[in-house]
């Protein structure tokens, strides 16, 4: 059975409010996109697809942001902890130079990948 995604959001981020009108927002969206090309895609891929140069080397294949399974899976706020924390074993980095408002900018493309394209 695979793990439920509130199973997996730290104390640290459980009653953060998820600011559902960026999320939706196309314009943050448009800023996610800028901001995933500059920093995620190297290892996710510039199409959001997990085939990103640097992914041989990982120690885990890097998340497709394409499939819907994975948009099924996962929550803003997991989201955004990883953004804010990495994930615990795995190559996926935390990005403490990301502002609160850039992550959830990144969130809000990575979340549309799957339903709208790259």
């Amino acid at each position: 059975m695979a793990c439920r995604t509130e199973d997996r959001i730290s104390s640290e981020y459980e009653h953060m409010q998820v600011p559902m009108d960026r999320i939706a927002s196309d314009e943050a969206r448009a800023r996610g996109r800028e901001i995933y090309r500059a920093k995620c895609a190297l290892c996710h891929g510039r199409e959001a697809d997990g085939h990103g140069v640097r992914r041989k080397g990982l120690s885990n294949p890097p998340t497709n942001f394409q499939r819907p399974q994975w948009r099924q899976s996962v929550t803003p706020k997991y989201v955004f902890q990883v953004l804010s924390e990495g994930k615990q074993g795995t190559s996926m980095p935390a990005w403490p130079t990301l502002t609160e408002e850039q992550k959830w900018d990144v969130v809000a493309y990575v979340l549309s990948v799957a339903e709208d394209g790259p």
